[in-house]
């Protein structure tokens, strides 16, 4: 459990630093969310 919370927590400071603004972050969030969505459809 730790190891997927500390995994997380990297992988969301990854995305936010690699955008400068909320309006980035949301895309970039939503980009995320097409790709589970396009592998749960599969």
């Amino acid at each position: 459990m730790k190891t997927i919370t500390t995994a997380t927590l990297i992988a969301f400071a990854v995305l936010l630093a690699g955008c400068n603004t909320m309006r980035g972050f949301g895309q970039d969030v939503q980009k995320v969310g097409d790709k589970i969505e396009e592998k749960a459809k599969k």
